[in-house]
């Protein structure tokens, strides 16, 4: 069964694994690494979508972080304006 990964969904390890079909040691080698970024919550880890989709696509990262930086730069021309 093909599962949908959710953007902005909240991902444990063991969901993220299952996801990325890779092993136990493997999540946590690149969480040591820092190749998936995550957060601690109450001693686990959880992982955003959006970090999941990244790992698997960088495509989208890349233009996610071209739509985010045109933004900013109207927003600091903007401010500047003032």
């Amino acid at each position: 069964m093909e599962q949908k990964i959710k953007i902005n969904a909240i991902y444990t390890t063991a969901e993220t694994q299952e996801l990325l079909k890779i092993s136990n040691s493997t999540i946590k080698r690149m969480l040591k690494k820092g190749l998936i970024r995550a957060n601690k919550v109450g001693g686990q880890y959880r992982i955003l979508g959006k970090e999941i989709l990244r790992l698997v696509s960088p495509k989208i990262e890349k233009k996610a972080v071209k739509s985010y930086l045109g933004v900013k730069k109207r927003v600091v021309d903007e401010l500047n304006k003032w």
